[in-house]
């Protein structure tokens, strides 16, 4: 596993060096970020990345097209280089880990916010603001939409995880509910 991780580490150093030579490093981060987000929730995507069959040119098109109209052309290269070298599957780790590195250079720690909605700016500050308190730590916010959260939000700090989603509510009145009735019957 160590290995694992130190290759995951070298792929998110050399992006983040890129990135910041080329002045582009906020940007190339959101992209990056919200593309392993969508890995994530579309298994569709995920899988045709992992085709071996599907050529390179594919590929990168369907990088493209899923970031959008405002693709950063170095955040679609970046992740056309990770797809080509066989890393998908580790995408997101080298992302988390990218935003790692970044907000080591900033001398802060990125949250990321997992919500069934987007978050507006100002929600997104007070949750930085909120989590900041709550770790001590400078805190950057990156926002994941996850339908399955359902409500509330998820936040995840390095090892630190603060559910407020509905989801793990509602599972904890259940587990409420079938404990007093065990004891009750």
């Amino acid at each position: 596993m160590a290995d694992k991780d130190a290759l995951v580490r070298g792929y998110a150093e050399a992006l983040f060096r890129v990135a910041a030579a080329e002045g582009e490093l906020d940007a190339v981060e959101r992209q990056l970020f919200a593309f392993a987000g969508l890995l994530d929730t579309e298994t569709r995507v995920r899988d045709a990345l992992l085709d071996p069959s599907l050529p390179g040119q594919n590929k990168r098109g369907l990088i493209a097209d899923a970031l959008g109209d405002r693709a950063n052309p170095l955040a679609v290269n970046m992740l056309a280089f990770v797809v080509e070298q066989g890393r998908t599957r580790e995408l997101g780790r080298i992302v988390a880990e990218l935003a790692e590195v970044a907000a080591e250079t900033r001398e802060s720690a990125v949250a990321e916010i997992r919500s069934a909605v987007p978050l507006d700016e100002a929600s997104t500050k007070k949750l930085a603001d909120a989590l900041g308190r709550a770790t001590g730590r400078q805190i950057e916010v990156r926002v994941v939409v996850d339908p399955s959260v359902v409500g509330g939000i998820v936040a995840k700090v390095g090892d630190e995880v603060f559910d407020g989603s509905v989801r793990s509510r509602l599972e904890e009145a259940r587990e409420h509910l079938t404990a007093s009735t065990t004891r009750s019957g």
